[in-house]
Formats: C-alpha cells, structure tokens, sequence
C-alpha cells in the first residue's frame, strides 16, 4: 500500500485533479479547479489533499521542445505550491493525455466543449502508477 496520490495536470486556465485508491493499483479523475490565482489554486489543492488523505503528487510535464513556456509555468506553480503543503511531489511526462483524454471524453459521451482536464491528470496518475507497478518509476519520496 502506497496511500493515495493525487495527479495533476496543470493549464493556463483550469487544473485537472485526478486521485489513485490507496493501493496505488487504480487512478480516477475528481474534478476541475479553474486557475485564476497561484495562490487560489494552491488553497483549492490543500483542500483537496486533505479530503482525499493523500500522500503525495504526481504532476504532468510536458518534456517536450514546442511547451519550453508551459514547463517553465509549471514548474515555477509548483515550486510555490510547496509553501502550502507538505505532501511530496514528481514531476511526470505529460506528453498525448490531452489526445487521449479526448478520446475517453468521447467514449463517457461528454459534449464536445467540455473540459477534460481532469481526464488527462488520470491519464498521468495512472501512467505513474503503471511504471511504478513495473519498476520503471522512483516512489514518491516521504509518500
């Protein structure tokens, strides 16, 4: 049992939350924070972290050339992010959640203009998890 983990894909203007069972087997997407303040969104995740017992973070990255911008905004919120809570963090590769966030989106028959931010944060979580699974990930050091 590794507890519960909360996976996050971050965006210029909503936050997809998605939280894994406590065994670590399984992820799931929670909800949807709209960014509108660093400071606002660390709150709403403090929250979060204490409602769901969680012991740790994992959050998307994007690793690749054409995001330089979005990574650097990713990194600089979670950097701030860690004056508010106590649970530890990694980062994970966030590359195709959004393609196939979409793709699940449409087989949950959600309208086409709905946010799928959440989607992609399990769509992390649960690649974390996986790797982990297989020996292919660092546990989430004090997690």
């Amino acid at each position: 049992m590794i507890g519960r983990l909360i996976g996050i894909d971050h965006g210029l203007r909503r936050i997809g939350v998605a939280v894994s069972d406590a065994l670590g087997i399984s992820a799931r997407p929670l909800t949807i924070i709209k960014y509108d303040s660093p400071e606002a969104s660390y709150r709403a995740l403090q929250l979060i972290l204490t409602q769901q017992q969680a012991v740790g973070m994992v959050i998307g990255l994007p690793y690749n050339e054409s995001n330089l911008q979005q990574m650097h905004h990713v990194k600089a919120w979670t950097n701030g992010l860690q004056a508010y809570v106590t649970q530890p963090s990694l980062f994970w590769d966030e590359q195709l959640t959004s393609q196939d966030a979409t793709e699940i989106a449409k087989q949950l028959k959600r309208k086409k203009e709905d946010p799928i931010d959440d989607l992609a944060a399990m769509l992390i979580l649960q690649s974390y998890l996986n790797a982990l699974q297989d020996g292919l990930a660092p546990r989430l050091t004090g997690a």
